[in-house]
């Protein structure tokens, strides 16, 4: 089944769930801060899409990090961090059949369902 992971507040994420629903695919919704993460999940998007892609960098839980926290970013430590505090992971994330979206593009939506 399609899952889609986010947090239930975010616009981007409620945009996306608007869009699948108008459309009437079925998915089941992740809210990564109540639900929880884990770090193997992280680690395979991590290893299809790189951590890069997954670490959203502009909220406000980045900048609430210390400079330290924020500083030598690697794989190791992006994924350590995403799995601490899911509000660092870029919204939402789909999953559909091996595919992995990340962030709300209804473009990449429309071609993913073609």
């Amino acid at each position: 089944m399609l899952t889609i992971y986010g947090l239930k507040n975010c616009d981007t994420t409620r945009k996306a769930r608007r869009w699948l629903t108008s459309r009437e695919h079925e998915h089941r919704f992740i809210d990564v801060r109540h639900d929880g993460i884990d770090a193997k999940t992280l680690r395979g998007w991590s290893a299809k899409i790189g951590w890069e892609k997954l670490l959203n960098r502009r909220g406000t839980t980045w900048r609430s990090l210390t400079d330290e926290q924020r500083s030598e970013v690697d794989e190791r430590k992006a994924i350590a961090l995403m799995a601490s505090q899911p509000a660092l992971i870029k919204r939402p994330v789909l999953e559909n059949k091996g595919a992995l979206l990340v962030g709300f593009d209804e473009r990449e939506y429309t071609a993913l369902f073609a």
